[in-house]
């Protein structure tokens, strides 16, 4: 990684340090309410997770932690790991409140070899938001490959590039078409915002604003999974999301949003199950 990808990612981990207060107190995650967090799961992607009682299962870039939580609920000796020092300490207020037993570790994702001493998994989960933020996916999966134990997994439940591609609202005097907006796949420099508000409700970040996205392709992540080891095997598309990313989506019975009848079906999230 070179010397100016780390920077992009003190400065995303000061955007993630000034964006917990606000995540915290957002409608969106809803933590004021009770907490449920297996609403941040598709049904398949528990089909393809299997029996989790008495495995060790790692979260990777676990935020708030409000999906680490269900590991531990069905059994799991479960840590999570974040870049944000705010955040580590938030997640684990809420699984003490939860009556979760989770551990936090404050730690770059690349760095999680080494924070982790050395410490192996049956499990590896990540996604819904993670990848993007990481420069150099080669490097991480040669990270996930040591955290492994032999026959260990990886499951990834990530947004599909497709979705990113996709502008999240029309611009002025536009229609409600969906319109390539950014990438879909990556190579290029990282995609730079100044952003004063999030994707979740609430008041405008106070302080570090500044934040760098890097765009991944299906090709792009596969191709790192393999070349670290690890075998594929299974991919899942799925065209529904756990929240309406455009106005005009429409809640489905299992609780989560896709578009309309009458516009096309795209792939908004996959799912990944690949082992070492």
């Amino acid at each position: 990684m070179t010397d100016e990808h780390e920077r992009m990612m003190r400065a995303n981990q000061a955007n993630w340090d000034a964006r917990t207060p606000v995540h915290l107190a957002s409608r969106f995650y809803g933590l004021g309410e009770k907490l449920d967090p297996a609403r941040w799961f598709a049904a398949f992607e528990w089909e393809d997770h299997g029996d989790l009682a008495g495995l060790d299962v790692l979260h990777l870039q676990c935020h708030l932690g409000t999906e680490t939580i269900a590991f531990a609920e069905r059994g799991a000796r479960t840590v999570g790991l974040d870049i944000s020092e705010a955040s580590v300490a938030a997640a684990a207020g809420i699984a003490a409140r939860a009556g979760a037993d989770v551990t936090y570790v404050r730690a770059n994702v690349y760095d999680a070899v080494e924070a982790l001493d050395g410490r192996r998994f049956d499990v590896i989960y990540t996604g819904k938001g993670a990848l993007c933020y990481l420069p150099d996916l080669d490097r991480w999966a040669t990270v996930v490959a040591q955290l492994l134990r032999p026959g260990g997994r990886l499951y990834i439940a990530e947004f599909h590039p497709l979705l990113n591609a996709l502008g999240p609202k029309p611009a002025e005097g536009e229609g409600t078409e969906l319109l390539l907006r950014h990438d879909y796949l990556g190579g290029r420099d990282a995609v730079h915002r100044n952003a004063t508000y999030t994707y979740t409700d609430g008041p405008a970040v106070e302080g570090a604003t500044d934040s760098y996205e890097w765009m991944h392709g299906m090709d792009e992540v596969i191709n790192a999974l393999t070349t670290a080891g690890l075998g594929i095997r299974r991919l899942r598309e799925s065209d529904e999301l756990p929240w309406p990313r455009w106005p005009q989506m429409v809640r489905t019975p299992s609780g989560w949003w896709r578009l309309p009848e009458g516009e096309p079906r795209i792939p908004l999230l996959y799912g990944l199950l690949a082992n070492r």
